[in-house]
């Protein structure tokens, strides 16, 4: 029954994102997916240093792209049906951490509505986020009980296998190795650190693919990502950004109540917040982490409202109601109001110009288009059926090759 509520929060919190169109680069990687997708792809994956640490992601889109073709709802789905997988995890894993376990339906019910990490729900290309959490929670849920059954084998290789996979969703995860630490009573820490041996192997296999990349990746190559970046502003920010408001109020209820064993689970749901926000504070392109890269750390914000909750639960459920009611109201409002709208705008250059694509037979001179030339030569090909060489960039091409049509986005007012 529990499961049940959390799936509907879930629903009722992201069902706009259901009737949103395809964002910018979800054509191009819809394209990508077709290459490295299908099993006769998978060499070619593999020795493709910068995407085959983003494997699942092609491996889930291929599929959905044979079975559907462009119905941007089946891809929203996907991602929407992630979130409910990582929202039972949630609850999962809080479950079976002892310091967790009083917040386990309350932190889950909050990851479900939680607007701060929209992004990685409503924008079809982040299923890599989702699918990374979706993994690596799978990982340390079987570290969990693996633990609790004494280092049952069979469960320590699965959480192995599992991290394996969250590797091959995104570079990040490696992020989630000082989590099942974190997970782990100080005490224990001894005996436990053997277990993880398969874990940090798979880890360094993933970090030696990473620096074996960075002659070729565009990652590095355009400076969006460096270990120079103002790191020391970037995660300090992102912290006090996903804190607010909800976790600030929640930390301070914890303060407020004065037991000491719950403050120290606060301290632990922080401590994953902060790491998981580490890889990312090293982006240059802005000290402001996206919204889908903090899917991870949500985890740990939802651990720590989770804690307050079931502590003010003890105290009043008339508190409890009024706090949990306006955490609702508040989440789910704002991602039906303001984030839709975003997104549809968003959307709206690629559909512009895949509407006239449609409509025109000859050439199209793109006069201005607020994305790159990929992104719009992409939407032509997959959202039209157009090969991309309709599309004209330049002045002299047009002499030579007259248009058809001129497109230039106009934003609606």
């Amino acid at each position: 029954m529990k499961l049940l509520i959390l799936a509907g929060f879930c629903a009722l919190a992201y069902a706009p994102a259901l009737t949103l169109p395809l964002l910018e680069d979800d054509y191009g990687n819809l394209a990508q997916s077709q290459v490295y997708g299908p099993a006769a792809g998978f060499s070619a994956l593999m020795h493709d240093p910068v995407f085959r640490l983003r494997a699942t992601s092609y491996w889930a889109m291929a599929p959905l792209w044979q079975a559907f073709h462009l119905a941007p709802w089946v891809y929203h789905l996907a991602s929407l049906s992630l979130h409910i997988l990582n929202v039972w995890l949630v609850f999962g894993i809080a479950a079976a951490w002892p310091r967790m376990r009083p917040a386990a339906f309350w932190a889950a019910a909050f990851f479900a509505v939680q607007e701060g990490h929209q992004e990685a729900v409503m924008w079809f290309s982040a299923i890599n986020e989702l699918l990374l959490f979706l993994f690596g929670g799978a990982s340390l849920l079987c570290w969990l009980v693996a633990a609790r059954r004494g280092g049952r084998w069979g469960w320590q290789v699965l959480s192995a296998a599992l991290f394996g996979l969250a590797l091959l969703s995104k570079e990040s995860a490696v992020a989630l190795l000082p989590l099942y630490l974190l997970t782990t009573p100080a005490g224990q820490w001894r005996r436990t650190l053997p277990r993880l041996t398969p874990h940090l192997a798979l880890a360094a296999l993933a970090l030696a693919s990473i620096a074996g990349s960075h002659v070729v990746s565009f990652r590095f190559a355009d400076g969006s990502f460096s270990l120079h970046a103002p790191f020391w502003i970037t995660w300090p920010r992102g912290m006090a950004r996903m804190l607010w408001l909800w976790g600030w109020l929640a930390a301070a209820g914890i303060a407020w109540f004065r037991k000491a064993d719950v403050r120290r689970s606060g301290w632990l749901a922080l401590a994953w917040m902060g790491i998981s926000l580490v890889p990312y504070s090293f982006l240059t392109y802005s000290t402001q982490i996206p919204s889908r890269q903090t899917y991870l750390a949500s985890a740990g914000l939802a651990f720590l409202v989770g804690l307050a909750l079931s502590a003010a639960a003890l105290r009043s459920r008339g508190l409890l109601a009024g706090a949990a009611a306006a955490m609702l109201l508040t989440n789910v409002g704002y991602l039906w109001v303001r984030k839709r709208a975003q997104f549809q705008a968003r959307a709206e250059p690629t559909q512009q110009l895949i509407a006239l694509a449609r409509r025109t037979e000859g050439p199209i001179w793109v006069r201005c288009f607020p994305r790159n030339a990929y992104i719009a030569q992409e939407a032509v090909h997959m959202g039209a059926g157009r090969p991309p060489s309709i599309l004209i960039w330049s002045e002299d091409e047009a002499r030579r090759r007259p248009p058809a049509a001129v497109f230039c986005y106009q934003e609606k007012k």
